[in-house]
């Protein structure tokens, strides 16, 4: 029986014992796991809800349910009364245990789900513009994106995860003078960094590197504005290279990297103001061209060109959006830094009035601080006046970064422990995980158990009788209701806490052997097949758990200090 069937065959049952009681016919019960497993595997307010309208205290109803309820049909050993009215359920035995041999069928594909029909879901993150190094905030931006595109996949939806380049604009034609500036002192002339430009380290590499492809004699033979063009142009697909290298080494694999710029060749700006004019959202106002956002929610209108004719961030953007649609994406999930916010509602509202009411999403990410020894830190300078993802990585590994950016809520601000980051014991969250997982690989390699081929059977598995063996059960066959939810709310925070509890209640289970040789996991005797496949289904949730995240299960870790 699956998971999904064993709760269906539970809300059956309460439903026929609510209508025996006199709730309506069409009345579906909620049920809830409770925050106490103490009081039970389940939970139902139905009682309380129907008080009203039965004209009873729900105490009295819920009373009367449990003399109802056909508890063998239910799946459950008891069902108690607590509280004003609130009716808990214990599964029984008999239940569970056939959904934990399921695991070990299904494998891989534990806690997968169908979508149906699937949507197509573009994810765009990071989006940094291409003047620098990413930083740790893209760094968590990278993390959280990834993961939110995983779980979605995880979830049955089809997903293509994609970079928007800001290469146009302003920050740009920075850039290329700061690179320039950076070859003229690299030539002996005094030059300066304009004012808002890249200050950073990196800007002299790009400068020397352009200088010993091109040859600096040859750079400085060229006219201005075609050199100009040439530092831009070199410098642009050096930093955009360099970015996609760290999400690499970051674990992060783009399907596309979208240009700004091929808006602009391909007509796409013209294509979007010629359709807004058509659906009468464009005036002109103060010699700029506004677009009536107010219409739609917004508090005010927008800008879209400004009075010298030059373009708002909000033009080409909402150009983009539009070629998200034009593409064939049903829903696109933008993960945006905490500058814009206030974007937010304005594409939103000219998103309607072009008639893509549904089309995006936004998962804001607040800003992340790296601490250590309770200050902010401090790391190398190369790339300017803020500490970058690759110098981060470098110091604590993939997995520990990527874990620490995903295991707290997005819309909250970090603060990145980098002394807890580089701390290798159990205290350390993702290597309590990790520990776990390898803990378990070490029992079939140390017991020479062919994990993956046990056999997908109860045998054994219905000899369990004790209370942490239950509940490790309980733990991972909630595996696939965690991923849904962390899916639909877009929060692979939630997959961390969970795994982290699974771990813990594996551990305990373990620990129970050092006390007791006979509840070894190895432990010759009649439950010891049924502990191995315990162990199995944890380490395939486990597993499961950590790929969703994009985080390794290595099959061995050394303590620190062993």
């Amino acid at each position: 029986m699956s998971d999904d069937a064993a709760l269906q065959a539970l809300s059956n049952a309460l439903q026929e014992a609510l209508r025996k009681v006199g709730a309506p016919p069409t009345f579906e019960p909620e049920l809830s796991r409770p925050r106490d497993p103490a009081h039970g595997d389940w939970a139902s307010n139905a009682a309380l809800v129907l008080a009203k309208q039965l004209g009873e205290a729900p105490r009295g109803i819920a009373e009367r349910v449990t003399e109802q309820l056909d508890a063998s049909a239910a799946g459950v050993t008891s069902v108690e009364v607590a509280g004003p009215g609130f009716l808990n359920f214990r599964l029984a035995d008999a239940s569970i245990w056939p959904r934990v041999a399921m695991i070990l069928a299904r494998d891989r594909a534990w806690g997968r789900t169908v979508a149906a029909p699937a949507r197509r879901v573009n994810v765009e993150f990071v989006s940094a513009n291409p003047t620098g190094p990413l930083h740790v905030a893209h760094g968590r931006g990278a993390a959280i994106g990834d993961a939110v595109a995983s779980l979605l996949e995880w979830s049955g939806e089809e997903v293509t995860r994609e970079f928007y380049v800001n290469d146009a604009g302003r920050q740009i034609r920075l850039l290329a003078e700061s690179v320039e500036a950076r070859f003229d002192e690299s030539r002996g002339r005094v030059s300066e960094i304009p004012e808002g430009g890249y200050h950073g380290a990196y800007v002299m590499d790009v400068a020397r590197t352009i200088a010993d492809e091109e040859g600096p004699a040859e750079l400085e033979a060229m006219e201005p504005t075609a050199r100009r063009a040439l530092f831009e142009a070199k410098a642009v697909s050096m930093l955009r290279d360099g970015q996609a290298a760290d999400l690499l080494e970051f674990g992060v694999e783009m399907d596309l990297f979208f240009s700004e710029n091929s808006l602009y060749r391909s007509g796409a700006i013209d294509k979007l103001l010629a359709r807004l004019d058509g659906l009468g959202l464009l005036y002109e106002e103060g010699g700029a061209t506004w677009l009536r956002t107010s219409t739609y929610g917004d508090e005010k209108d927008r800008v879209l060109i400004k009075g010298d004719g030059s373009y708002t961030y909000f033009l080409p953007d909402l150009a983009y959006h539009l070629d998200k649609a034009e593409r064939g994406f049903e829903l696109t999930i933008d993960v945006w830094g905490a500058d814009h916010q206030g974007h937010e509602k304005r594409m939103l509202a000219a998103l309607e009035g072009l008639e893509h009411p549904d089309l995006l999403e936004v998962l804001i990410i607040q800003l992340v601080t790296v601490m250590q020894g309770g200050e902010e830190a401090r790391m190398s300078k190369r790339a300017g006046n803020f500490v970058s993802l690759r110098e981060l990585v470098d110091k604590t590994g993939s997995d520990v970064a990527r874990y620490f950016f995903l295991m707290r809520r997005a819309e909250v601000h970090l603060n990145f422990d980098l002394d807890l980051a580089l701390d290798t014991s159990e205290a350390n969250p993702v290597y309590k995980v990790q520990y776990a997982h390898a803990r378990v690989c070490s029992v079939f390699t140390k017991g020479a158990v062919a994990a993956d081929e046990m056999e997908a059977t109860v045998d054994g598995l219905d000899r369990l009788d004790g209370e942490a063996e239950r509940d490790v059960a309980l733990a991972v066959l909630r595996f696939p209701e965690v991923m849904e939810t962390a899916a639909r709310a877009r929060a692979p925070h939630s997959v961390c806490a969970y795994l982290e509890d699974l771990a813990g209640l594996l551990n305990s289970w373990y620990h129970r052997g050092n006390l007791d040789p006979e509840e070894r996991m190895l432990a010759e005797g009649a439950k010891r097949e049924g502990r191995l496949k315990l162990a199995r289904a944890v380490q395939i949730t486990l597993r499961n758990g950590l790929a969703a995240l994009g985080l390794s299960a290595p099959q061995t870790l050394t303590r620190e200090g062993a």
